[in-house]
């Protein structure tokens, strides 16, 4: 896992701080509408997760009426408690007693339905709204495949499939691509078995390795391929010897010791044959050329930070009415959600081995950028909304889809589920979701050391 910064953490925190709140925020509105009490709505836990009698304290809290609000001081998560309703606080004493009208356990079972569906719809429906948002005010934007007119750019994994630098990617599968930043997760999701390329004026069919997809998710899942383009420095790194030089931002690098190289891909591989040797660079310099002498670090980094693809090819943006950008919305939200979907099933391929890169919260502190800025803040805290409506839903024990599991027996035989199996089963699940939380964070900080 490579470094996070400060606004990542910063930005992830505050995200599903959000989303932790609009969340219970559903099962709340949804008993309040019931008139069924709710005795506590939290922010984080003011106990020691998973175990509701140890460390008890709040950070912040005021009861008003019949609820109490607060913030704890375990920053994981939060709840709310609602009377007569087994939860995250298994709070079994009052179970005992007599159901009183006011309880969760004396409403009808439609009713029940939808206060346990209340976060799962909020989820839902703040990703329709994030997104018709930003649909509204930013569009979307995308590169077409099409306009990726100086072929592709590959990284090692590229190269072992049978990609070349320069390949002008065609169709997966037979299938044509439209969004060119879609094909990684195009190729994962379907775990495609063909690509077709243009290469030197020919189409060309090229067999995926059968390994090539698990190698991708264990080494680099997003980044196998970008789109090439010409080297012009737009900044240096503030170590970087390549100023004092002689190099100028604007430059435009086109050769190392007479060895012509037109694209960013091409400079970067003569300086890495070049580690701790004395090179001549050559650049063009208002249509000029220079010549520029310097050492390559034992890394084959110089340092030199190259102006991005959008100088150079041509990316097109869907501008939206609010009203379009309504059933936009919708539709973006369904995409993300299937798109999601598809990605979970990949954790149960034995081909794939998705399991083994199930990630934690450095996982997903890394897909916020690592600069602030609204649309992409709002893009994340969607996507994230989205990931938390379809988990809450799994039919697990503990979470919103293991209760509606119960309700819905309920509803079908015309019996309530037995108490003692009910509490069992929650037990297990809380167990196998703090299991898997331990997993996924352990994933993420073996895969940093490694």
């Amino acid at each position: 896992m490579s470094s996070v910064n400060w606004v990542q953490i910063a930005q992830l925190f505050i995200s599903l701080s959000i989303l932790i709140v609009l969340h219970e925020f559903g099962h709340y509105a949804a008993a309040r509408i019931f008139k069924t009490r709710v005795e506590k709505f939290y922010l984080f836990f003011d106990f020691l997760f998973p175990f509701p009698n140890m460390l008890n304290f709040a950070l912040f809290k005021k009861k008003k009426g019949d609820t109490e609000y607060g913030i704890g001081w375990f920053p994981l998560g939060g709840y709310v408690k609602i009377a007569g309703m087994a939860d995250e606080s298994m709070d079994k004493e009052q179970l005992k007693q007599p159901p009183q009208p006011w309880e969760y356990r004396s409403k009808p079972a439609w009713q029940r339905l939808i206060i346990i569906m209340g976060g799962i719809i909020v989820n839902f429906m703040l990703g329709v709204f994030i997104y018709t948002i930003v649909l509204a005010t930013w569009g979307e934007r995308y590169l077409p495949n099409e306009n990726v007119k100086y072929g592709i750019m590959c990284d090692s994994l590229a190269m072992q499939a049978g990609l070349q630098n320069g390949d002008k990617i065609l169709s997966i599968d037979n299938k044509k691509v439209e969004n060119f930043y879609k094909i990684p997760h195009d190729m994962i999701i379907s775990q495609a078995k063909t690509i077709q390329v243009l290469r030197n004026g020919r189409v060309q069919n090229i067999e995926i390795p059968e390994n090539f997809i698990k190698d991708v998710l264990r080494k680099n899942p997003k980044g196998f391929i970008a789109p090439r383009f010409p080297f012009v420095i737009e900044d240096f790194d503030k170590k970087s010897l390549a100023p004092e030089k002689g190099l100028k931002k604007g430059d435009k690098l086109i050769g190392v010791n007479n060895t012509y190289t037109n694209y960013f891909d091409d400079f970067r591989a003569e300086i890495q044959k070049n580690k701790e040797k004395e090179v001549v660079i050559h650049a063009l310099r208002n249509n000029d050329t220079v010549h520029v002498s310097m050492t390559v670090p034992a890394s084959g980094i110089l340092g030199i930070r190259p102006v991005s693809d959008e100088a150079f090819l041509k990316y097109e943006v869907i501008n939206y009415s609010f009203w379009q950008a309504i059933p936009a919305g919708f539709l973006k939200t369904f995409s993300v959600l299937g798109s999601y979907i598809a990605q979970f099933k990949l954790i149960f391929s034995p081909k794939v081995e998705g399991y083994k890169h199930i990630g934690g919260f450095g996982s997903m502190t890394k897909l916020f950028p690592q600069y602030f800025t609204i649309e992409s803040f709002l893009l994340m805290t969607a996507l994230i909304s989205v990931i938390l409506a379809f988990m809450n839903f799994l039919p697990i024990p503990m979470l919103d889809g293991g209760y509606v599991i119960f309700i819905l027996y309920e509803m079908i035989t015309g019996k309530e589920p037995n108490e003692k199996l009910m509490e069992y089963l929650n037990y297990a699940g809380m167990i196998f979701l703090f299991g898997l939380m331990i997993y996924a964070n352990a994933n993420d900080i073996f895969g940093f050391f490694k």
